[in-house]
């Protein structure tokens, strides 16, 4: 059975990647309307009889979130049922379903109703949160076999704290990225770092959205100086864990790739595989940042009930 799980949680890891992805197509090739105002038919249509590319990516994205949905299903109850006993795994089951039937339903009222592009711009960070369940389900599957014992890694509490801080922060600048692109302020600045290097602050002459542009990318800076600060602290505190390590390493590269591919979308003038990838990066960036979550709770549950052994031993 845990070789079962295992190969259906790989699938369903993937096939979030390709919702995720296949989001941000639709969105950069504007082919939310593709199938005009009908869902989850195509043009009140089983088969549409006037074909165009919106609507081919557009019913492409519906296919694929409806067979990963049903993937992630019954991921969630065969892992409910095998391995319920595991501390994380009902609570991620409940939720990678939760958010995946949530950021279906925020993709349908848009479609039928339409929604103004702050709302819009939280339906990939939802994606993302069911897209990390689905991811650390995959890890805690492949973890079982393994033995890995999560006991002896001991993260402190105030690195704990600077984990979920950093991961919320994460959430606001995927946001904010997810902003720029729904409000079409992709190119609104031709310069880079700069919204006009020649003239870096002159705010004054900023539209509504160079201020989004500019706001994401001061976010973003944050984000990489705070990651890599981070990164460098956790390899050398926890240098002979190898999770924190290799991990950490990761997360460095994968942050310091995500801002050369945003740099790239101006200078290639949104070029769509390298919109693609800057997605990609963001989503596998998350994934790992999670994992560290996880790792921070289950740290926090330990130090408890070390606590409470050691204190019931002083009484």
């Amino acid at each position: 059975m845990i070789k079962m799980l295992k190969s259906f949680s790989l699938i369903a890891t993937i096939g979030m990647l390709l919702i995720l992805l296949g989001g941000a197509l639709v969105t950069k090739t504007e082919s939310g309307d593709g199938c005009g105002k009908s869902w989850p038919l195509c043009e009140g249509q089983f088969i549409p009889t006037n074909i165009t590319f919106e609507l081919v990516v557009e019913l492409s994205h519906r296919m694929v979130s409806g067979i990963v949905g049903i993937a992630v299903v019954v991921l969630a109850v065969l892992a409910w049922k095998h391995l319920g006993h595991v501390r994380e795994v009902k609570f991620l089951s409940v939720l990678s379903v939760f958010f995946l039937v949530l950021q279906a339903l925020i993709g349908a009222a848009a479609v039928m109703w339409g929604q103004s592009d702050f709302v819009l711009a939280a339906h990939f960070g939802i994606s993302l949160i069911s897209f990390a369940s689905v991811f650390l389900l995959t890890l805690l599957i492949f973890e079982i076999d393994k033995k890995f014992d999560a006991r002896s890694l001991r993260i402190k509490k105030n690195h704990r704290i600077e984990i979920y801080l950093h991961t919320i922060y994460t959430m606001c600048v995927v946001y904010t990225g997810a902003l720029v692109r729904h409000t079409e302020a992709n190119l609104v600045c031709g310069d880079w770092p700069f919204c006009t290097n020649a003239a870096p602050l002159n705010f004054s002459a900023y539209s509504t959205e160079q201020w989004i542009q500019m706001g994401h990318r001061l976010a973003a800076g944050i984000l990489f100086l705070w990651t890599l600060t981070l990164a460098f602290r956790m390899i050398r505190q926890y240098r002979n864990k190898k999770v924190m390590y290799w991990g950490w390493m990761v997360v460095s590269a994968l942050i310091s790739l995500q801002v050369f591919t945003g740099a790239m979308i101006i200078f290639t003038m949104l070029n769509l595989g390298i919109a693609l990838l800057h997605a990609l990066i963001i989503s596998c960036f998350f994934g790992m940042i999670t994992y560290f979550v996880l790792h921070a709770t289950r740290s926090a549950k330990y130090e408890k009930e070390q606590l409470k052994t050691s204190t019931k031993k002083t009484m």
